[in-house]
């Protein structure tokens, strides 16, 4: 069974409710309706009730089990709206500002529900950029405990069964964090290892990549990854992460020995970890397109509650895909 099959089974059947506020979009309500076909996830729409059931409509679409928030009509809005301004008053919002913000924007809405436990998370980004459902998770739920960033990471597919688990590798972070500090590069390191445990379901190995071996050159890049490092031992000991490496000596196993012998990861790592955005982002599109490798994701992590972002140029499977990893993630959270 491939991967994305494998997260679709699994997240059959569970129940658990992901908030799709761009509700009128053609490919979301599409999505929408295979979701609640398939018994993959209980779906809440933010909007008017009457325009989401004409767009359906006009599609030949059965959304009727989906739930539908109208921010202009619902008893829960003030309860929304209270809880937001309670979060942003120490900013300097009042109330008057959070009942807009609350009332005019479906993802803030969105990511209400989630944060008050109405919902288990929510996928956004078909229509909006990146940016702004960033915005709407920071603001609305926030990180994790002892987490100081949400990053991503992309579950890259090889038909090359060497590599990872059986051809599935996760990249970290490819779609979030420009420079992150060796602080914040440990915590993508830790929060990738946890994401791998829980969607491979497999014990993380994970390479902190650099373009010097274990010492094999000397600059305050390889520094930071160095730091990192010292970081994540401390932080968490349990898994297995190391660094610096080159990707080569990270996946290939007679490159590891001969570059960085003793290690637990080189050779056989499952997660490769990106000193920064720009390598992280030209080494999963370089993978895809010359490695004929398949790239799911961004999937955002290291916050409270799962939201993840799609491209707007997204397709109806990614929505599905994408939806059945935020299921998984919420699985997870209740562990």
């Amino acid at each position: 069974m491939d991967f994305i099959n494998k997260i679709l089974l699994q997240a059959k059947g569970t129940k658990k409710k992901v908030v799709l506020p761009e509700s009128i979009d053609e490919r979301i309500l599409k999505a929408a309706d295979i979701l609640l076909k398939q018994d993959i996830a209980q779906i809440i729409f933010v909007g008017n009730v009457e325009r989401i059931h004409q767009e359906a409509k006009n599609w030949g679409l059965n959304i009727e089990k989906a739930e539908i928030y109208d921010p202009f009509n619902n008893a829960i809005n003030d309860r929304l709206i209270e809880s937001f301004y309670e979060k942003r008053k120490h900013k300097g919002m009042d109330m008057a500002q959070a009942k807009f913000t609350i009332l005019k924007s479906p993802l803030y809405y969105g990511a209400m529900l989630v944060d008050m436990g109405i919902a288990d998370a929510m996928v956004a980004g078909a229509l909006c950029p990146t940016a702004d459902t960033l915005r709407a998770l920071f603001h609305c739920i926030g990180l994790a405990e002892g987490v100081s960033l949400v990053s991503s990471f992309f579950v890259m597919i090889s038909q090359h069964k060497e590599f990872g688990k059986d051809g599935i590798t996760l990249f970290a972070d490819c779609a979030v964090n420009p420079n992150p500090t060796a602080e914040q590069l440990a915590d993508i390191a830790i929060d990738t290892a946890k994401s791998c445990k829980s969607f491979l379901e497999i014990e993380p190995r994970v390479a902190l990549l650099s373009f010097s071996t274990y010492g094999s050159s000397a600059a305050p890049e390889v520094e930071k990854v160095q730091k990192a490092l010292e970081i994540c031992k401390t932080k968490a000991p349990k898994f297995n992460i190391d660094g610096e490496m080159q990707v080569d000596a990270a996946l290939i196993k007679e490159i590891g020995q001969r570059k960085a012998k003793g290690s637990p990861v080189a050779g056989k790592a499952n997660c490769l970890i990106f000193p920064d955005l720009q390598s992280g982002n030209i080494g999963y599109k370089l993978t895809e397109r010359f490695g004929n490798v398949k790239a799911v994701g961004p999937i955002l992590q290291g916050a409270k509650k799962p939201v993840n972002d799609l491209s707007r140029g997204c397709s109806i499977e990614d929505i599905v895909n994408v939806t059945a990893l935020s299921v998984i993630q919420a699985l997870n959270n209740n562990q």
